[in-house]
């Protein structure tokens, strides 16, 4: 986290709405955006602690562009603010890559209690992550192994055992893993090689293959 004030980034289209909540979040150093475009690019500009999102945004879509800051590799927390309740939604807002899913109207006591959950897991980020008796360190791209100790991965590799480690029982398709980890210009066979490389470097189970399925976390 940053120090003084954690920042925060409010994309939301209603001037109105997003006066109220700057006025109500003192704590935050709120930076507001008033559409998607403007809201991708402050964000992959100038880093910040915590996102909200809301969902109907002009020029682009708060899904979509919660998808290409995943896209870019930016895990600041975000959480999504919109006005449709239905699990479908929230399901599309989530596997976009939102943390968490706010609908209106909401209390904001509550906005605040989930915003300082997400901040919370966000510094937690800087630890270590557990796969059986290997100690995984995606900030620092290292997995420790209890055998011969620490073992350097590529960004791409760390990215992918990180993707699977946070959600271990979550099986991934190859498409997710490439909209999550990869470019899109990638071919599905680029997971393959990485899921290869993993492998190689740790043991052939860390990575479980799910016939036609997919990949998901294993065990060391």
């Amino acid at each position: 986290m940053t120090s003084g004030r954690p920042r925060l980034l409010l994309i939301e289209d209603d001037p109105n709405l997003s006066a109220i909540m700057a006025s109500y979040l003192r704590g935050y150093e709120v930076i507001v955006a008033a559409d998607g475009g403007s809201g991708l690019t402050s964000a992959l500009e100038s880093p910040v602690d915590v996102m909200v999102v809301d969902r109907m945004l002009p020029v682009m879509e708060g899904t979509e562009v919660v998808r290409r800051l995943r896209r870019a590799r930016v895990k600041t927390p975000i959480l999504m603010l919109t006005a449709l309740g239905t699990v479908a939604d929230k399901v599309e807002g989530l596997d976009s890559g939102a943390n968490d899913y706010l609908v209106k109207p909401f209390d904001f006591d509550e906005l605040e209690a989930r915003l300082r959950a997400l901040l919370r897991s966000y510094d937690d980020d800087a630890g270590g992550l557990e796969i059986g008796d290997w100690d995984f360190r995606p900030a620092d791209r290292i997995i420790n192994s209890p055998y011969i100790g620490p073992i350097v991965l590529t960004p791409r590799e760390s990215d992918l055992l990180e993707l699977l480690a946070r959600h271990p029982d979550r099986t991934y398709s190859r498409d997710d893993i490439l909209a999550a980890v990869f470019s899109p210009t990638d071919s599905p066979g680029t997971v393959d090689t990485y899921v290869h490389y993993l492998r190689q470097k740790t043991e052939q189970t860390v990575i479980l293959t799910i016939r036609r399925k997919g990949y998901r976390l294993g065990t060391l």
